[in-house]
């Protein structure tokens, strides 16, 4: 007897399923979070060159704060103060109500660093090691080696979840995690940081494949549908929730840890997380299989099932690998044109969720709406999964996401003005690109639920987790290439 036919017999969908559905909605808090950390650890506060040292000139003591910025920092085309120059010397003369031309005048590098407007952002690692000007490269590398540790950790967690078992690895994926996540926050060079962002990537990667991969294996087959939509939402969910504590916690530190601490929560909760039984079976370890169909079987107040010997286990010495994926031309055509499309979604998804300051709005006003626009995308996929079918489901979400994304590309070549400028044309821009973005964004998600749904059942179940682990790394693999490109 197939494992899917005992499994429906216990109750495919009942209270046990339910139990690890939510312990694992509830483990998904820091992955956002630390997804889209960045956005606020990173972030680049106003800020200009420290004129603290003409303070030994007599004049310049005697002067207003406003005054000091005016004779030391050149302004820029659109008003603001310079972030990167500074006047050789005071220009005492811009203080006269009607001050000569001074694009002649000589400007060099700041000298003695920089002084960081704290009214947003108490801290960042941007004012902590100075990540701006000739080093802003360094701020956009933290977020491209976190993800590189994604990338990598998608492989590694999945292969030895495979070896080893998923819940053993779930728990070392917490564990991991929290020691990781925390240490950086702790860090006291940029270098370290950096690795111990790579290796925060790397854990939390293994809470992302190893819960996903057992809320799947212990629901009946009509019901996974529904657990990857789960999955799904939760992302967005705890996305909402993220903004509301970055705008509270505005030292980076302090943000760290504070999204990182619920992974205590989760490291006590997995004792009531129980193995896969699938995987147990495909091992040959069917005594301890049967005590975990027994406890769902209570759980669900079924009848334990008379067929639990007898369930049908693939060969012990038949193994899969990557290779298979494109062995024939029907597996190769399916996982490159899913990889393609995955490295796609996930290139539009971060590239406009890691440019919100683009629109000159509140950072954490927009964090929020991107987010928030994700749950009704994601619930109208899932209603539509059944209704029109998954292809023309999948179709319709991308040709909407290409449509928004398209017409905000038009309004912003006909913004006319910087968006940093008081300009009535440009205000309307801001108002119809905040509109417009997350619409395009929130698309992009629904894409990815219908990826999923679809593009799991598509390779044969023995290769569904290489597939899976395939898929993971072209859509983690997206950001490293992002680095050279301005936000």
């Amino acid at each position: 007897m197939k494992f899917e036919n005992v499994l429906e017999e216990i109750n495919g969908f009942g209270k046990f399923q339910i139990m690890i559905i939510g312990i694992n909605f509830l483990s998904r808090f820091a992955l956002p979070c630390h997804f889209m950390m960045s956005n606020f650890v990173a972030a680049v506060p106003a800020h200009h060159c420290d004129f603290r040292s003409y303070d030994d000139e007599g004049i310049f003591k005697n002067l207003s704060w406003e005054e000091k910025l005016l004779v030391s920092i050149p302004v820029q085309q659109d008003g603001t103060p310079s972030s990167c120059q500074m006047f050789v010397e005071p220009q005492y003369h811009l203080l006269l109500p009607r001050s000569p031309n001074v694009t002649e005048t000589l400007t060099v590098p700041c000298r003695n660093g920089w002084v960081y407007d704290d009214t947003v952002f108490k801290s960042t690692i941007t004012s902590e090691w100075d990540l701006v000007c000739d080093k802003r490269d360094k701020n956009k590398a933290a977020a491209t080696i976190f993800f590189v540790g994604v990338m990598f950790g998608a492989v590694f967690f999945g292969s030895l979840s495979d070896r080893f078992g998923r819940r053993i690895m779930l728990l070392v994926s917490y564990i991991s995690a929290l020691i990781f996540a925390v240490a950086s926050a702790f860090s006291t060079t940029y270098v370290m940081f950096a690795v111990l962002r790579f290796f925060t990537g790397f854990c939390i990667t293994g809470i992302i494949i190893v819960s996903a991969v057992l809320s799947v294996e212990w629901v009946d087959v009509k019901h996974r549908k529904l657990v990857g939509v789960t999955d799904s939402f939760s992302w967005s969910i705890w996305n909402c929730v993220f903004p509301g504590i970055a705008y509270y916690v505005t030292d980076w530190r302090w943000l760290i840890l504070s999204v990182s601490s619920p992974l205590i929560l989760n490291i006590i909760t997995w004792r009531w997380m129980p193995e896969s039984a699938r995987w147990l079976i495909a091992k040959g370890k069917f005594e301890e299989a049967q005590i975990y169909l027994k406890k769902c079987a209570k759980m669900n107040g079924a009848e334990e099932s008379s067929h639990f010997l007898n369930i049908e286990t693939k060969k012990a010495d038949q193994t899969y690998s990557y290779i298979d994926l494109i062995r024939t031309p029907k597996m190769r055509k399916i996982a490159l044109s899913t990889g393609v499309l995955w490295f796609c979604l996930a290139s539009s998804y971060y590239g406009i969720s890691f440019n919100i300051t683009g629109l000159g709005l509140s950072i954490y006003l927009t964090q929020f709406v991107y987010s928030l626009i994700e749950l009704p995308a994601k619930g109208t996929v899932y209603y539509l999964l059944d209704k029109i079918g998954r292809r023309p489901t999948q179709m319709g979400a991308l040709l909407c996401a290409a449509i928004c994304l398209g017409i905000n590309l038009i309004i912003t070549a006909a913004g006319g003005p910087p968006l940093g400028m008081k300009h009535p044309l440009c205000m309307w821009h801001r108002q119809a690109a905040l509109f417009l973005r997350p619409c395009g964004d929130g698309r992009r998600p629904s894409s990815s639920v219908r990826v999923a749904t679809a593009g799991g059942p598509l390779p044969p179940s023995v290769w569904r987790r290489q597939a899976a682990l395939f898929l993971r790394p072209c859509g983690d693999g997206r950001r490293p290439s992002e680095w050279g490109v301005d936000r």
